[in-house]
């Protein structure tokens, strides 16, 4: 029997901002413990919702809330350059040819 247990699970990648304060409390709860920053975040939010009797109240209920500013969550294929579709990214210009010096003797 092995002596760890691994699960694996799906993960996304999401854009999110946080204050200085708690991103650098983030990072040295992960120096702390050894992880991820990003297993850090992810382990206290599931913390907390499983915590707040309220929200599991609210999950538990039909509902059809949005939220004000949802979280962005890249998705497969969204490294792609962004534009507007059909068009061709900018080409430079190429630089112009040198001009020719005339040999000139000094004296």
């Amino acid at each position: 029997m092995p002596l760890l247990e691994i699960t694996t699970s799906r993960k996304v990648t999401a854009t999110v901002s946080l204050e200085e304060p708690t991103a650098n409390l983030v990072n040295q709860y992960a120096a702390f413990t050894r992880v991820a920053a990003d297993d850090v975040v992810n382990k206290a939010l599931e913390y907390v919702f499983t915590k707040d009797k309220d929200f599991q109240k609210f999950i538990g209920s039909p509902n059809d809330a949005k939220p004000i500013h949802p979280l962005r969550i890249k998705r497969n294929g969204d490294d792609r350059p962004k534009g507007k579709p059909g068009r061709k990214p900018a080409t430079s210009v190429p630089s112009p040819a040198p001009i020719p010096v005339a040999n000139v003797a000094v004296k």
